[in-house]
C-alpha cells in the first residue's frame, strides 16, 4: 500500500518533472507568481487542488494529466526506445562526402563571386581616384 501512495504523490510528479525540464524551484515560482518556499510546499503536498495544478502545468509546459499520469518508468522507458535501432531507418541514402564536396564546391564559388565584386570596386575607386 505504501507503493501506491508513493506513486499518487502529486508533489513529488511536479517536482520530479521541474527536475527533468531543468527547472529551479525559483523559476517555476517565478512563472506562478509566488514564492519558492510555496513551490517547496506544492512539492511536498500529496495532493493539489485542480486549479493550482493546472497552473503549474501550463507553466512547466505540460498538461494536468501529463502530471497526474506520471511515471517514472515510462520516462526510462521512452528514452531507451531510442535505442532500438529498429525504430529507426539508419540506412544512409546519400554520400555525406557527396555533399560536402557540393558545399564545398559552393563555398568556392561564392567565395570567388566575392573577390570579384571587391576587384570591381577597387577598380572603380581607383577610376574615381584618376578622374580628379
Amino acid at each position: 500500500m505504501q507503493t501506491k501512495t508513493k506513486n499518487n504523490h502529486i508533489g513529488r510528479k511536479i517536482s520530479r518533472i521541474r527536475e527533468l525540464r531543468g527547472m529551479k524551484q525559483e523559476t517555476l515560482a517565478e512563472e506562478l507568481g509566488i514564492s519558492q518556499q510555496a513551490v517547496s510546499n506544492i512539492e511536498n503536498s500529496e495532493k493539489v487542488d485542480d486549479a493550482k495544478l493546472e497552473e503549474v502545468a501550463k507553466a512547466l509546459g505540460v498538461t494536468k494529466e501529463g502530471i497526474q499520469q506520471f511515471n517514472e518508468e515510462s520516462i526510462f522507458n521512452y528514452f531507451n526506445s531510442f535505442h532500438d535501432s529498429s525504430a529507426f531507418n539508419t540506412h544512409c541514402t546519400f554520400n555525406p562526402l557527396d555533399r560536402l564536396m557540393d558545399a564545398y564546391e559552393e563555398n568556392k564559388k561564392l567565395y570567388e563571386r566575392l573577390l570579384q565584386a571587391e576587384k570591381d570596386k577597387i577598380a572603380y575607386l581607383e577610376k574615381l581616384l584618376n578622374k580628379k
